[in-house]
């Protein structure tokens, strides 16, 4: 493939068909060979902001092996293009592909702060952890435009209520005052993502995603305001950045954070497609390996579907990765504890201040 075909600021390479349609759409060739010819762009590669309007908003968890029990996501795709990420294939529900259209069609619930409000009012309704980003990044940039994720902290703090997030970005700074008064009543952890200390390696994975420097500063600055963090080093992907488990888990603890999970990679549905389209392109010289190595943690798939196991990887490889871990937390987080969030305040701020009788 020529360099100059390679969609730069993109993490995947093409818009894989929907599982739900009938016909999908191809760019010929012919019609690229016109487009040079005429001097015209094929493709503008521009973002694409989409109002949508749900009816609810907090999402019950199914899943055994997940680790919460409700999410709730205020943007449908995600401008970060991570290349691996488990979400894609949730945009195909949506009418869209799970290559390009995730990354530059972005749905936006402009009414999730007031869908969250009713919810917490709810008188059938029990504080349980709500966890921003359950699917997508609560923080990517449409964020900084919109502004849904401040509202809606916002109201997890009227409300009492706990709340976890999951980000790559340090555009959660932004939000540290509202995060310092949800800390005070022990509301909210953070869970920021850190997948390399290679900006190198984060460039290709994640390209619109902060900066390594920018997540360990986050890290750092959250800390230091008394924010609990737990540092997500996923997905592991062999081959890619399974060598620096140590080394991640070093450099967060080093910047405050109090424990990290992982995951072993695992390309699900139209992922494989994509992440096998996208690693022959990026990487070619390992692609071959990285795949093999993938597929030896899933017992010869790159995928697998069982609870409890699909996480983890089993097999030669996933077990070198999890006795790296095991290491990682014993010689890092030893002494080290993530605390439990505030269930109990809820239930007297249901109407939005303390009840007295």
């Amino acid at each position: 493939m020529k360099q100059e075909e390679y969609i730069k600021g993109r993490g995947a390479q093409q818009n894989t068909p929907n599982k739900f349609f009938q016909y999908s759409y191809e760019t010929r060739d012919d019609f690229l060979e016109f487009c040079r010819v005429e001097g015209e762009e094929a493709d503008q590669n521009k973002t694409q902001y989409i109002p949508i309007f749900p009816k609810t908003i907090v999402n019950k968890v199914t899943s055994p092996d997940v680790g919460m029990q409700h999410s709730m996501n205020p943007y449908q795709g995600c401008e970060h293009g991570c290349i691996y990420c488990y979400a894609r294939n949730t945009h195909e529900f949506w009418g869209y592909s799970a290559g390009l259209d995730f990354e530059r069609k972005i749905l936006i619930k402009k009414d999730a702060p007031k869908l969250l409000e009713a919810k917490l009012k709810s008188k059938r309704w029990k504080a349980s952890t709500i966890v921003l980003s359950g699917n997508t990044d609560c923080y990517q940039p449409a964020e900084k435009k919109f502004k849904i994720t401040r509202a809606c902290l916002e109201v997890f703090l009227k409300y009492r209520h706990p709340v976890g997030i999951i980000t790559k970005n340090a555009l959660i700074l932004r939000d540290l005052d509202v995060l310092k008064e949800l800390t005070k009543h022990q509301l909210v952890g953070v869970n920021v993502s850190v997948t390399s200390l290679s900006e190198k390696t984060r460039r290709i994975l994640e390209p619109r995603t902060t900066t390594v420097k920018k997540r360990l500063e986050t890290i750092r600055v959250l800390s230091e305001n008394g924010i609990p963090v737990n540092a997500m080093l996923a997905p592991i992907i062999p081959g890619i950045n399974s060598h620096e488990i140590m080394s991640l888990a070093k450099a967060v603890s080093d910047n405050g954070a109090l424990s990290f999970a992982f995951t072993v990679v695992r390309l699900n549905g139209a992922i494989g497609q994509i992440f096998t389209d996208w690693i022959h392109k990026s990487l070619p010289d390992r692609a071959e390996k990285v795949l093999h190595q993938i597929e030896a943690c899933h017992g010869g798939s790159l995928n697998d579907s069982r609870f409890g196991i699909r996480g983890r990887g089993d097999g030669k490889i996933a077990q070198q990765i999890h006795d790296l871990v095991r290491l990682a937390r014993h010689t890092y987080f030893k002494d080290k504890v993530f605390p439990e969030l505030n269930h109990d305040l809820h239930e007297s701020f249901k109407d939005g201040q303390l009840r007295l009788f």
